[in-house]
């Protein structure tokens, strides 16, 4: 019996016109262009401006270019999969209007929230309605819309986040390319150190909640930084042994792009030259949900098929996981 995986067929990425650059935020925070790029590897970021635009504005602009690019009717999409931290709403989820806005219809839709990993969440789950053979074209989608929930005098993280989306189109695939294996690990202990404390139904918004700005981004930076290096590499270098990879046999690393020294952390225990190491960080910040697929997008000239990437990711919750795949194109 022929074994099927899900094969990445196709990606395209989004990012907004505005950038938002390290000399402009010197004008809004006590930071300077240095201090930024020596410790994040961020130069830029992307923001999505313009009244009534979320999330779904930029999912919605790679899908309808995934679909253009893949000569893919949106009739042929049997689901679509969002991973954000940031939906439109708290209901309807982002997925539906997604595909309201590109004309998908009567499938089924959903979100998933990981964090920052969401979109190797949303990769593994999504594999699996390939792999059993129920759908044959399913997309996945990354979209975050940061500069909502970052709070501009906060110097801390408000020199981290951008804007932007990235989708994949995933399909059959016979010959051995695809998802291979994943592991997706979770410990909410980690709650304290990254998260937004109001919006929900724990705190909702009150005029307390607004004045103690708890509808931003809250990171303890040191804390964040030692667990995402610790546990993006070990994830990483699990799924690797677990494969019988080694660093000469995997062609490209793409990671999470929250910090150039956690990248480099990642690879250097992985074994893997950072020549090999998928980078983006500097044009886009931290996208959340987005960075994964905007490296593939960046990155597609350079990929072959047959080509063994590993996908890693570390974000708050905590959520990590480490996805290994064969590129189908």
């Amino acid at each position: 019996m022929t074994h099927i995986r899900a094969s990445i067929t196709g990606v395209q990425g989004y990012v907004p016109d505005y950038i938002l650059t390290n000399a402009e935020l010197e004008q809004m925070v006590a930071t300077n262009d240095e201090w930024i790029v020596s410790r994040t590897g961020i130069k830029e970021r992307h923001i999505l401006k313009g009244e009534g635009l979320g999330s779904s504005h930029m999912g919605a602009e790679a899908v309808k270019g995934l679909l253009a690019k893949t000569n893919t009717s949106a009739e042929e999409i049997d689901l679509l999969i969002c991973a954000t931290t940031t939906p439109d709403y708290v209901f309807p989820c982002t997925a539906n209007l997604i595909c309201d806005m590109v004309g998908i219809r009567n499938v089924g839709s959903f979100d998933i929230q990981a964090a920052c990993s969401g979109f190797v969440y949303a990769l593994t789950m999504a594999s699996q309605f390939i792999e059993t053979g129920k759908y044959k074209k399913v997309i996945v989608v990354g979209a975050d819309k940061m500069s909502s929930i970052v709070d501009y005098t906060d110097r801390k993280t408000c020199i981290l986040f951008g804007d932007g989306a990235g989708a994949v189109l995933l399909e059959p695939d016979t010959e051995g390319n695809g998802v291979i294996d994943s592991i997706i690990r979770s410990d909410g202990a980690g709650y304290p150190y990254l998260h937004q404390k109001a919006g929900g139904s724990r705190y909702p918004p009150t005029h307390e909640t607004i004045d103690n700005r708890w509808h931003s981004v809250y990171q303890d930076g040191a804390q964040v930084f030692k667990f995402a290096v610790k546990n993006m590499a070990d994830i990483s270098a699990e799924i690797m042994e677990k494969n019988q990879l080694t660093g000469d046999n995997v062609a490209w690393l793409v990671p999470h792009q929250a910090n150039r020294r956690i990248i480099e952390a990642t690879a250097n225990r992985m074994g893997v030259g950072m020549d090999k190491v998928m980078m983006n960080i500097d044009r886009y910040g931290n996208t959340t949900s987005a960075t994964i697929p905007l490296c593939l997008w960046d990155f597609e000239s350079k990929l072959k098929k047959g080509d063994n990437l590993v996908l890693a990711a570390f974000g708050g919750g905590f959520t990590w996981g480490a996805l290994y795949l064969k590129w189908g194109y």
